[in-house]
């Protein structure tokens, strides 16, 4: 039995979309691209745009979770069109079809480029090799996410199901659902957080009532830990404008950017390392130099 306070169980698996396995709406086809940490290649970027304007609505949507959405593409048979994902897959943008769904991986914007306690890149990146490497975690859902707080606290609160706060530039305080675990080392955080993965799969089981979220298993991964008082306090958001120690945060409307807004922000990327970063915030940062 679930404990009293537990959320209600699920009845159905998870319908969260990527780019193989599409949402049909009723202008067409919306796919999702995930992008770890919000990174995202300028080039990318422009080649998405002339994506979205050949095949879709002409605009790149931004999401809550840093990821970007392109609507109104062709269907055939409830999927994309080959020549569709064709020009999807020339974006670079999807680099494993099986494991396109589990990607979900947000990041601290900023880590790395200014401020925090640690750049968290590097296991952002091992987390997302070692969840790719496993077959068996393409199982977990398309709503499972991961995220990693630099230190600065832009992340501390953020609901997710399994992710770490920097203590320093060395450890981290893991997060299992709606509780703190223990400390670990940086450069063995990943293989931390996909031991919890597969323990979270274990205990999911299967079928369509099977739990999307951590928080909603009848029993914690692990005992929570006591309160550290090196966890940093929740940080606003980044402000959107120019920044100041260079570049600026670009917000961008619920209808997205059409293609010669987002090939501007490709070019001033360019100039700056050719990298700009999709924010939780609905938008993009634009670095102010290379790094």
């Amino acid at each position: 039995m679930f404990p009293a306070d537990a959320p209600a169980p699920r009845t159905r698996r998870d319908r969260c979309p990527g780019a193989l396995r599409p949402w049909k709406a009723e202008d067409g086809l919306l796919v999702r691209l995930r992008l770890i940490g919000g990174r995202l290649p300028a080039r990318s970027l422009t080649t998405l745009a002339a994506v979205a304007r050949e095949y879709g609505s002409g605009r790149v949507h931004v999401t809550g979770r840093a990821n970007l959405q392109v609507r109104a593409l062709p269907e055939r048979d409830g999927r994309l069109t080959p020549d569709a994902l064709r020009a999807l897959e020339a974006t670079g943008l999807l680099p494993s079809p099986t494991h396109e769904l589990v990607r979900n991986v947000m990041v601290s914007p900023l880590t790395g480029l200014e401020g925090g306690r640690a750049d968290l890149r590097p296991v952002a990146a091992a987390l997302d090799a070692a969840l790719c490497s496993a077959p068996h975690r393409a199982a977990l859902p398309g709503r499972f996410l991961f995220a990693l707080d630099d230190g600065r606290g832009d992340l501390v609160a953020r609901a997710c199901d399994l992710g770490l706060v920097a203590l320093d530039d060395r450890t981290a305080r893991l997060r299992i659902g709606d509780h703190h675990g223990p400390v670990v080392r940086l450069d063995e955080a990943a293989d931390a957080l996909v031991r919890l993965a597969d323990a979270f799969l274990e205990r999911r089981g299967d079928g369509p009532g099977a739990p999307w979220h951590v928080a909603e298993l009848p029993l914690p991964l692990s005992a929570p830990e006591p309160p550290d008082p090196r966890l940093p306090d929740p940080a606003p958001p980044l402000p959107y404008g120019p920044l100041p120690f260079g570049g600026r945060h670009v917000h961008v409307p619920e209808e997205g950017l059409g293609r010669a807004d987002a090939d501007a922000l490709a070019e001033e990327a360019l100039a700056a390392g050719g990298e700009l970063v999709v924010t939780p915030w609905r938008g993009v940062l634009v670095p102010g130099t290379a790094r």
